[in-house]
Formats: structure tokens, sequence, C-alpha cells
């Protein structure tokens, strides 16, 4: 049986800014918390009874606090060795933790950002992915769009978000043949129109530019059934829809999804992408985020999030720009898929399909159109076991460069991205593993390459014009309100992870 993360924590009295286990955002089965997760929990929780009652606080205001956030991870390196940047000062001082890691330092662009159309993560029973099995009870609120705002925007650093779609298809026209409009169109999850108007909504209560919205539209949404193609007509009319009326900025792709009922998916390298590229350049969309790895998302089609179709797509398609959502991880780390030799090579530090993406580069070193992007990722991978992490953020950089990899969080499945934040601030490849594997050292440099900087050249933002601190906009006012009147950030993870544990 599974439940919510956060709904576990609460019956067991734990509460943590930072998962003590992996959490599902139902891409991989949840497994159960090993025995050092376990031992971070506990010392999380036994440290933060101490340093609260020193302090005079009680727990759960310690625990929403800087200091509360660097103990958590004080306790990991306790367990999994110096892998984080942290002085035990930190632990019991708010000012130690403002001077180290001053808020604002980086400007931090998410590219995967997601919230849902009143689902509950409720993929099983979308007919765009295959389902699991399970039945699960689901809280609508959890995923929508005011938690969406609240765990982005008033609870974390992050600056500027790309929500980022999940497979669905748009009605086109309803059974009078009129076009329908709004939430009429409906699409799934999150469809398009919905991304659009989240975002506008968004810069609007800002008075600037903080979201951009993604097209769900791929090449096998709409479909000739009749003559087994592309229905060319359908699909370049929702194409100039989200482009021209939703106003997009990249497209978001699932090869391993079927929302038009092709009986198949599709490849970045097969003859339906290659025509939908000659489409959206004329259009000017000319950026294409695909989710690569997490091949549990479908047993039918899952093996179409390989991303050996990278390769050709990037090389015949310079103009392109290609970011590879996960990084292309095969397998969740708490999957018994991962421990398998064939999937993590404890030796190399080479992770089943991610070891392809590179593997492209390697062959390839002059493809500069291929982004790995992070976002359920270094999380998970730093949550597992550090060194995990140091292996995947170390190769990306070794092989596609600082400059090529893309921030993003996967949030609000995982709950607030703050906590990755301070993990990617305070994470650090140890000596040892530089020495040994050929990886680098992570500079402020890199990292702010990492938490914007690649991205907003991507996505074309002006960053001057993004950054000036005056006047404030008004998600900042917000922001101010909701702090002073005793807001705090919930430390709630909305994902899955086993009841019995």
């Amino acid at each position: 049986m599974w439940i919510r993360k956060g709904d576990r924590d609460r019956r067991k009295g734990v509460d943590s800014p930072m998962p003590t286990q992996l959490v599902s955002t139902e891409e991989f089965i949840p497994r159960h918390q090993t025995e050092e997760q376990k031992r971070v929990e506990q010392l999380i929780g036994s440290l933060a009874d101490g340093k609260a009652k020193k302090l005079g606080m009680d727990r759960r205001t310690f625990m929403r606090s800087p200091m509360g956030m660097a103990t958590c991870f004080w306790a990991s390196n306790q367990v999994f060795g110096a892998n984080f940047e942290v002085d035990e000062a930190e632990t019991m001082e708010e000012a130690a933790s403002a001077e180290k890691w001053p808020k604002g330092e980086y400007f931090v662009l998410d590219v995967q950002a997601h919230f849902t159309n009143g689902f509950a993560l409720n993929f099983r029973t979308d007919p765009s992915i295959v389902g699991m099995g399970f039945n699960l009870k689901n809280d609508a609120a959890s995923y929508g769009f005011r938690n969406f705002v609240k765990e982005f925007f008033f609870d974390s650093e992050t600056d500027m978000i790309i929500i980022s779609g999940v497979p669905g298809r748009e009605i086109l026209r309803d059974k009078d043949g009129k076009i329908p409009e709004g939430a009429m169109r409906r699409g799934g999850i999150l469809p398009s129109w919905l991304m659009s108007q989240a975002s506008r909504d968004i810069n609007k209560l800002a008075s600037s530019t903080r979201a951009l919205c993604q097209g769900n539209l791929a090449p096998n949404h709409y479909w000739d059934k009749a003559n087994n193609k592309i229905n060319e007509a359908e699909t370049l009319e929702q194409m100039e829809r989200e482009v021209k009326q939703y106003g997009i900025a990249s497209w978001k792709w699932y090869c391993h999804t079927d929302p038009g009922q092709s009986g198949g998916g599709f490849q970045l390298d097969d003859d339906k992408a290659a025509w939908f590229y000659a489409q959206t350049r004329k259009l000017g969309i000319k950026l294409i985020s695909v989710h690569k790895g997490y091949s549990y998302q479908s047993r039918t089609l899952g093996h179409l999030a390989n991303p050996k179709d990278v390769e050709k797509a990037a090389l015949e398609n310079p103009d392109i720009n290609f970011v590879i959502y996960h990084s292309a991880l095969k397998h969740g780390v708490n999957e018994p898929e991962f421990k398998d030799p064939k999937n993590y090579d404890a030796v190399t530090g080479d992770f089943a399909w991610h070891n392809v993406l590179m593997d492209i580069k390697r062959r390839n070193p002059k493809i500069r159109n291929v982004y790995p992007e992070i976002g359920s990722f270094f999380g998970p991978l730093v949550i597992a076991n550090p060194q995990l992490a140091m292996h995947g953020i170390g190769k990306n950089i070794k092989y596609y460069g600082a400059d090529h990899v893309v921030w993003g969080t996967d949030c609000i499945w995982w709950g607030s991205p703050q906590w990755v934040i301070e993990a990617f601030k305070r994470f650090q490849i140890s000596d040892e593993m530089c020495e040994k594997f050929g990886y680098k050292k992570i500079s402020k440099e890199d990292k702010a390459k990492i938490f914007g900087l690649n991205a907003a050249r991507l996505y074309k933002i002006d960053l001057k014009k993004k950054r000036n601190p005056l006047p404030k906009d008004a998600l900042d006012h917000l922001k101010d309100s909701y702090l002073a009147e005793g807001g705090q950030r919930n430390n709630f993870a909305h994902g899955w992870v086993r009841a019995d544990d």
C-alpha cells in the first residue's frame, strides 16, 4: 500500500524540510526506506529536539527555519560522510546560514514545475499513461494551483518557473463541430491551455514575468487512423493555437505515451518527429523538452524513454535545442532494478540510460544542442546516497559542461523545491571522487549556470530585466505579508512512499 510522504511523516511524528527517503512521483514504485535513511531521519529528529529546546523554540518553528534545514544536511553528513558544506554553527544561528548562503545569490529558473487540473497525481487512470494497478486515495488540493504558487513563490528562492506539462490531448472540436474554449478544451492532467492561463495569472499578479509555459502537443497526438499517419491538419491547427494563442516557450514531449491512440509512441529521430520539426521551425519554436528515463511510467512503451534517439535528432537538427528531463535516469534509485549491475555499475558510477546520454556526447563532442536536466535526478540521488549524486552531476558536467546542465526539480511532487535548492547550494564533489573519476569541483560560477543562467539562455530571458530588485513585484510584496503574518514553509512532500515504512 502507498501513502503520501507527508501523511506518513505526520503519522510517525517526522518533521523534516528534506525528504528522509525516496518519494515516488508515480514514475517509479516506492521502495522501503534504507537503514542509512532511517538513521538520518532519527538523527534529524533527535538533533532538532535538543537544539530547539536550547533555543527556546518549539520543534515545528525550528524545523522551518534555516537552522532546521542546516540540521538536515549536518545529519546527512554524519551518516553518509561530508558531502554537504555546512557548519555546526548554522544549526544554531540563523545569521550563520544567512551570511554563508545569502538569499538571492543565484538566479533560480526551474524548468520542470508542475501542478494538476483537479487531479491528485491520478496518472494511473489517465488514458495517456499505462497504469500500474494501484488504487490510491487522492487529495487534489495538494497538487492544485494555489498550493503550487505558495510552494514555488512563497516558500522557495525560485525566481522564475517553466510550467511543464504532462501528456494530454486537447479537444479540438465538440460534437457540434464548434471550437471549445478554456476548460471546455479539457486535455488531461495539465493541458496546454491551463499552463498558459496559469502563467499569465502569475505574471499579472507579479506585474512582471515570473512564469513561462510549455505546450503539450507532440507528433502522435492527432492521428489519422484510417491512413495510419499524423493528422496534419489537426496537428497544425493545434500547433498554431499553442504558439500564437497560448504563447508557449517550448514543447514538452513524452515519446512513450499515446494520447492520439496511434497504436504506439514515437522517437526523436523518426519521420513523425522530422515532420514536426519542419513545422515548428516555421512558427519560431526551436526548443524541445523531452521526458527521458523513468521507464516504469509506461509498461508497454517505456523502452521509448531511452535517450538513444537523441543522437541522430541533435545531429540532424542543430538549430533545435533538446532539454533531456531527468538526465535520462532509467530507474528510480530505490527500484530493485537499480541495484542490478546492468543498471548501476558501482565501479564506474554509470547509471542505466544516463550512460547512453553520456556516450552520445563522448562520441560527438561537437554537439552543443543537448542539455541534461536534473529534476528527479539530483534530488533522489542525493537522498539515496550523496555519492550517487556526485556521479550523476559529475558526469553531466564532465561530458556536457556546466554550461549545458539545466536546473529543474519536478516539484510540487516533492513539496517545496527549497530543500533541493539548499542541497545543491551546499553540494560538492569530493576530492577523492574528482581524482578517481575525473570529475571537477563545482564552482559558484558552475552553480550559477546550472541554477538558472543556462535555462535563461535557452528561453531567451532578459536577466537584467528580471533581476531588477526595484520596484518589488507583487509576488515579493505578498511574500513579505505572508511571512509577517506567521506563514511558514510546509515541510510536506506530496509524492508517495510505502505505508509500512
